[in-house]
């Protein structure tokens, strides 16, 4: 009998007609397997023909080829088939009902049906079957149902704005006022005036923060707001309206708005802020009349002066600490006693008590000079007092500045050495507008950085001086820091200009968004870049280098494997020859660790994954090398190429195609006309099977379930599969029996084609 699987010769080029009828079967094929529903393509007797995935997991029988006499009942009901014959001669559906699925679960399925047209005139026609699961719409009206019963019983308003469907409403507040402000605006841009809530019924003191909800609705912002509303069944009403930004996937931006009726709780808040400003005004009144008392005069800072028609009258702790005296010495003495020689100094004037009004405060700044002779700098006050007991008195106010005039002399050395360092530090560092993104300063390295001249850059944003993916990369980076407030951290290639002789280059860009205080927008951006092409480059070198490192390391220590295993199997064939009541086991365990040697030795040799051919095509030959009999090694399908094994899954698959080979040779007959063992590796577009066989026969009623797991023969085989992506069989054709092991991920990876 001719061996199963012949030598094929290639077939004829066929006609263009006949590639392209090819092609446009193959894509129907895949639309076939690719379709989110169940199909099935059955026959005139209700045989399955063909089903994708989808249907093999929803029908309990999918893998059936009887087709509709092996489905239960409900589904033979569904798809129209009656005592075994369709009971429909149309196109049916859609019809929607409970049937049994796989594990006999309960599911609620939507079945349309279509007749289909013999493949050839006259032939009979095929029925194709779509069924869609409807578990998941169920659980959705189920959930929607839940939360309008748990909405409207909570007093809030909810609504969802989608990118795709718009703005969805999920419940609405109790008053009707509520109700309006929580419907939000049917497309992103419109205005909270064009619904019930309008301009004209928000109080005047909430329009601002109204305004601010108006924005954050239209630029999708977060956001939570407190307003008033004026309506005119239920009077004045208090709204807090949070508005919440998300993304329901990628590009499909979502925005939540939940406006609660806080009514109670705002006039609850208002009375308890009344009553701590009537609390803070009594508070004051009572600091004012403390504040004339003496006793809190000495216990200030600034120094405190009066001084009378005679002179100096009084002084207060810190004036006389200032001074560097007590009363004693300065009292009846004109201030000016402690003025510095400048012409023109304030202390020295004496027409205080006539150009100052009454309340009226004027301020200056001057130099004094102690009793100890020490000269420091004041800011002071001077203000009239007294004229409600009719002694014209002016109160000097003095506050030393020494310090702070030396602080401002510093600081403004340290800002002129600090530009200095700018001007000549390796960094490219720009300031700009917060708003317009144009260059307010920089230094000669941002030249470098923008490869422009510096009268190019000043007053210019990114878009201006970089080119369009790297200025909208630029641009995107600041305008993320002015909106996060954070440091942006970002590399940013810049493409090299042969013309010019430029080279490449990569930059670490940092930036800062600089406030000036409070709690507005930030002001300015800063912006520091370093050219780190240098460091990148040799990163990637050291980075290959110990990539390489590690692959000479492998190689070298499944090239020592190899050898160990093969003196292993050396010593194992010496105790065959002195042990010749255990040369069997031990022939089988030699035939093993030559297998596992194979897969270290193929690892020696290559780079990257352990491909499936050459490990069955080297596992063929060391066991002809071992019987001395004539193993038939074919490949077929698209690409074998594609298909490796993984680290794991290496030692376990080779020992499995060892055994099986092996077992082709033992237990066929070396005296039939055709000898020889056949070994087939079938590729396909996501799976492959490896196919033995050989000339003999299986004893009745073999199954494979029926051997245990053990540690040889099959037993051997059934313990080494993978669990997921592996399945064997062996079955009897004619003459020869036929072993077969399919493997598909993750059993198997898909890699590239060579």
């Amino acid at each position: 009998m001719p061996p199963i699987f012949s030598p094929r010769r290639p077939a004829p080029r066929t006609a263009t007609a006949g590639e392209g009828a090819e092609a446009v079967t193959a894509e129907l094929a895949a639309l076939f397997d690719l379709n989110p529903c169940g199909l099935a393509l059955l026959d005139a007797s209700g045989r399955l023909l063909r089903h994708n995935p989808p249907w093999a997991a929803l029908s309990p029988a999918a893998a059936e080829p009887r087709g509709m006499a092996a489905l239960p009942e409900g589904w033979q009901r569904l798809c129209r088939w009656a005592a075994g014959q369709w009971a429909v001669s149309a196109d049916w559906g859609p019809e929607e009902g409970w049937v049994e699925g796989p594990g006999g679960r309960r599911l609620h399925v939507r079945a349309h049906g279509r007749r289909l047209p013999g493949a050839a005139p006259g032939a009979p026609a095929r029925w194709l079957i779509q069924v869609e699961d409807l578990a998941l719409q169920d659980d959705t009206a189920r959930a929607a149902v839940q939360i309008s019963a748990l909405m409207g019983t909570a007093g809030v308003g909810v609504a969802t704005w989608d990118a795709e469907q718009g703005w969805h409403s999920a419940a609405s507040l109790r008053s009707a006022a509520s109700t309006a402000a929580a419907a939000a605006p049917a497309a992103v841009g419109a205005s909270l005036s064009q619904l019930s809530i309008g301009r004209d019924v928000v109080e005047t003191e909430s329009l601002p923060d109204y305004t601010r909800l108006q924005q954050a609705l239209r630029q999708r912002e977060r956001l939570q707001v407190r307003y008033a509303v004026r309506h005119p069944d239920t009077g004045r009403r208090w709204l807090l309206t949070r508005v919440e930004p998300a993304e329901l996937g990628p590009g499909r931006p979502a925005m939540s708005v939940v406006t609660l009726d806080i009514t109670d709780e705002e006039n609850a808040r208002r009375h308890n802020e009344q009553l701590m400003a009537e609390q803070a005004r009594a508070r004051e009144s009572l600091l004012l009349q403390t504040d004339r008392t003496r006793a809190v005069l000495d216990s200030v800072l600034v120094g405190i002066v009066t001084v009378g028609p005679g002179g100096i009258e009084w002084m207060n702790r810190s004036a006389r600490r200032m001074f560097g005296g007590e009363l004693a010495d300065f009292q009846g003495q004109p201030i000016a006693v402690v003025a510095s020689p400048e012409p023109g100094h304030p202390l020295r004037r004496t027409d205080w008590p006539a150009v100052l009004a009454e309340g009226q405060a004027e301020t200056f700044e001057c130099r004094l000079v102690a009793r100890d002779g020490r000269t420091f700098w004041v800011v002071g006050n001077a203000v009239l007092t007294g004229h409600e007991t009719g002694a014209r008195q002016v109160t000097f106010a003095l506050l030393d500045i020494e310090r702070r005039r030396q602080a401002e002399n510093q600081i403004a050395q340290t800002q002129a050495s600090l530009q200095r360092i700018i001007e000549t530090a390796p960094l490219a560092i720009a300031l700009f507008d917060a708003r317009g993104l144009q260059v307010l300063q920089h230094n000669q390295m941002m030249s470098a950085f923008a490869r422009r001249p510096a009268e190019e850059i000043h007053g210019r944003p990114p878009s201006l001086w970089l080119t369009g993916p790297e200025a909208a990369a630029l641009s995107a980076w600041l305008h993320q820091a002015v909106a996060t407030r954070e440091m942006v951290r970002r590399e940013l290639h810049r493409e090299g200009d042969a013309e010019h002789g430029v080279p490449s280059s990569e930059w670490d860009v940092r930036i800062v968004a600089l406030q000036a205080g409070g709690e507005g927008q930030p002001e300015q951006l800063l912006l520091v870049a370093s050219d780190v092409s240098e460091q990148r480059a040799a990163e990637q070198a050291r980075f290959e280098a110990a990539i390489a490192q590690r692959e000479m390391l492998v190689k070298e220590v499944h090239h020592r494997i190899k050898n160990n295993l093969q003196g292993v199997a050396g010593l194992l064939q010496q105790n065959a020859l002195r042990h010749p009541e255990a040369a069997s086991a031990l022939a089988e365990a030699v035939g093993q660790v030559h297998a596992i040697a194979q897969v270290h030795g193929l690892q020696v040799g290559i780079t990257g994954p352990l491909r499936v051919r050459g490990v069955i095509e080297a596992i063929a030959t060391s066991v002809q090398r071992m019987f001395g009999r004539t193993i038939v090694c074919e490949v077929s399908g698209p690409a074998p190429h594609r298909f490796a094994l993984s680290e794991a899954d290496s030692i376990p698959i080779a020992l499995t195609v060892n055994e099986l080979l092996t077992n082709a040779i033992k237990h066929s007959d070396p005296a039939a006309p055709d000898a020889r063992v056949w070994c087939r590796l079938e590729c396909e577009d996501a799976a492959l099977r490896i196919c033995v066989a050989s000339t003999g026969a299986l004893p009745a009623g073999f199954t494979l379930a029926q051997v245990p797991p053990g540690i040889s023969g099959l037993g051997l085989v059934r313990a080494l599969l993978p669990r997921k992506g592996s399945a064997m069989s062996l079955e009897q054709q004619g003459s020869q029996v036929l072993a077969t092991l399919r493997l598909e991920p993750p059993a198997v990876s898909l890699l590239e084609p060579l």
